[in-house]
């Protein structure tokens, strides 16, 4: 419709991240939302065929893309995350990932009718399900983080192994069919894939003691990192085709369990690039699809092929291989229920049913009607069961949004005891034991230790909280923390104390750029509600309705009372902030900070004495 490069590259990135905010929107999976949208403006509508329009540069773009997505998700692969874990994942990702490979390639010969050698070659690919799929999914979910860590690591972990062993059946093929090829063929294959994993771990070894040292400066440690993983995959893929993603694996793993101190500052830029990434790619990919392609995938063998990959051959691979393990039967099923495929299927497809067709495989056709046949079915059935799976298995956080309050004193504990009495996910965190011990001898969770600590991501897990407040005698501290988990959690969410009062007129400035929103107001400094708290206020909550509504509540209390927050219908804890309006509704329970009526007059006395 429109013959130009540049509206095509436009729009495949305006959809991609449309979708991924309308996704956010109606709460329905990212991936179905860019499928969709990739093929209405694609096949449906014939707006744009990128895989036409950008030519020779279709391929490498695409591969450059699915390198960073996995080095982005390997940069997440920290051995100390599964010190309680490593037998189940060991044994999915070897014994699992086999038994799939043979179920799975014998599903495609008996069910889908294709050949031996060519099912061979695609069930080796099918076992894979990827990052681009599974982390999403993981968002969504919320799950509990045993199961979630286990589909997380076999997701980045089995991503380059399913493409290798797919290579692997495919040299076996030519080794029979193809009086050239011989045993060094085999052996080159074996060395390549060596050489991938030594170039990768050499690299990401290089790159981690240069940041360390700091031979590369601060500003430049994103870009510089970008253009070395590009590097790593090319260098590996010019060797053997497709070895590239073991070696930017490799790359990632190897920097993630270094320890490097910047870290945390590169993989915010990579999850943003991977966001950008994944949405642009799957619009290309659904968009360039033939309606050929679309009605092929309701042929009865291509259906029945991907319903015995859903409910059996995926099932019986995980739980054959943690048969000794201490995954629970609820976990075993979760894991075993959730396997949607992405783009590394997508894309290494289309090249297998390009070879498979030179060595004279007529049946190799229909491979790109059957992989996006089980990649769009996973992700729809996937995507949409699996937040109901797991709550019905008990392996969600079906809990309301959660708060973690920072700082134990005496308004925190007060503070974090009402919420816990009204059933808000509430977790006190201090490095002090002393400061701590009230909220604990109340019933109140709590966690002692550092919040900004590394080692605090592996015991403490952060899943069910959505909101922190940050609420020690430090301002800068407060700041810091705030600041810390802006990009994980975003500002919205982040909230502090109001700083004391200073004569530096510069930290007015300060408040719209560093920390969270500044709770309740200005005068509301820890100092004054550590002296409420002390001299007898207490928490209050009212329950707002149609007959008791909002502006009557507001005549009713006391002018130095202190509005705290509301608790919403649905679960949802919202503090009250400076500047910021919050929309009360009937059904919402209001907490103030009040003076008990008894203890106003006490006060009164007391002071009346010290005159």
């Amino acid at each position: 419709m429109f013959d130009s490069l540049l509206f095509t590259a436009m729009l495949v990135v305006f959809l991609g991240i449309l979708s991924q905010w309308l996704s956010w929107r109606i709460r329905m999976p990212a991936i179905v939302v860019m499928s969709v949208a990739g093929i209405i403006v694609g096949p449906v509508l014939g707006f744009i065929n990128p895989e036409q329009e950008f030519g020779d540069l279709y391929g490498p773009i695409i591969s450059m893309a699915v390198a960073i997505i996995l080095f982005e998700g390997s940069l997440q692969l920290d051995f100390r995350e599964i010190r309680d874990l490593g037998k189940p994942v060991f044994r999915i990702v070897t014994f699992g990932a086999f038994i799939a490979w043979i179920l799975g390639s014998l599903t495609a010969h008996y069910i889908a009718g294709l050949s031996l050698p060519v099912a061979f070659v695609i069930g080796g690919l099918f076992i894979v399900t990827g990052p681009t799929v599974i982390l999403p999914l993981l968002r969504q979910a919320k799950l509990k983080p045993r199961p979630a860590k286990i589909l997380k690591w076999e997701g980045i972990i089995v991503d380059p192994f399913g493409v290798l062993l797919a290579l692997f059946a495919f040299q076996i093929i030519l080794f029979f069919v193809d009086e050239s090829v011989t045993f060094a063929n085999l052996l080159l294959f074996f060395g390549a894939a060596a050489f991938a994993t030594v170039l990768g771990w050499a690299l990401g070894r290089g790159m981690g003691w240069m940041f360390e040292k700091g031979y590369i400066p601060e500003f430049l440690k994103s870009p510089v990192l970008f253009a070395v993983v590009l590097f790593c995959f090319s260098v590996a893929d010019e060797v053997m085709h497709e070895t590239g993603l073991l070696s930017v694996t490799a790359m990632g793993m190897t920097m993630a369990n270094m320890h490097i101190s910047s870290i945390g500052d590169m993989r915010h830029f990579k999850e943003n690039i991977s966001v950008l990434l994944i949405s642009t790619i799957f619009i290309m990919l659904t968009a360039s699809l033939q309606v050929e392609t679309l009605l092929e995938i309701f042929n009865l063998r291509i259906i029945g092929y991907v319903v015995l990959m859903l409910l059996i051959v995926r099932p019986l691979s995980i739980w054959l291989s943690t048969i000794g393990t201490d995954l629970s039967w609820q976990e075993r099923t979760l894991v075993g229920w959730i396997a949607p495929r992405g783009i590394v299927a997508l894309t290494v497809s289309g090249y297998f049913a390009s070879v498979l067709l030179d060595t004279g495989f007529e049946d190799a056709e229909i491979l790109t009607a059957l992989t996006f046949a089980l990649v769009f079915a996973t992700v729809v059935v996937h995507g949409f069961s699996i937040g109901w799976v797991a709550k019905k298995l008990k392996l969600a956080n079906d809990e309301g949004p959660g708060v973690i309050v920072v700082g134990g004193n005496s308004f925190t504990r007060g503070l974090t005891h009402t919420l816990h009495e009204m059933k808000v996910p509430v977790i006190l965190v201090d490095s002090s034991w002393r400061n701590l011990a009230p909220a604990r001898q109340r019933g109140v969770p709590t966690f002692h230790g550092e919040l900004l600590s590394e080692q605090t991501e592996y015991r403490l897990d952060m899943t069910p909280y959505e909101s922190i407040l940050a609420a020690t005698s430090l301002d800068s501290y407060n700041a810091l923390v705030c600041s810390t988990f802006t990009p994980s959690i975003g500002r919205k969410h982040l909230f502090q104390i109001s700083m004391e009062k200073t004569h530096d007129a510069d930290l007015a400035e300060l408040r719209h750029t560093v920390g969270g929103r500044v709770l309740f107001n200005e005068k509301a400094t820890l100092q004054e509600l550590n002296r409420r708290v002390e001299s007898g206020h207490v928490f209050r909550k009212t329950q707002i309705t149609e007959q008791y509504t909002y502006d009557k509540y507001k005549e009713e209390i006391n002018d130095d009372d202190l509005l705290i927050g509301v608790l919403n219908k649905t679960g949802h804890f919202e503090p009250f902030v400076k500047d910021w309006e919050v929309v009360i509704n009937p059904g919402d329970t209001l907490i103030r900070l009040t003076a008990q009526t008894k203890e106003v007059e006490k006060v009164k006395q007391k002071m009346n004495g010290d005159k």
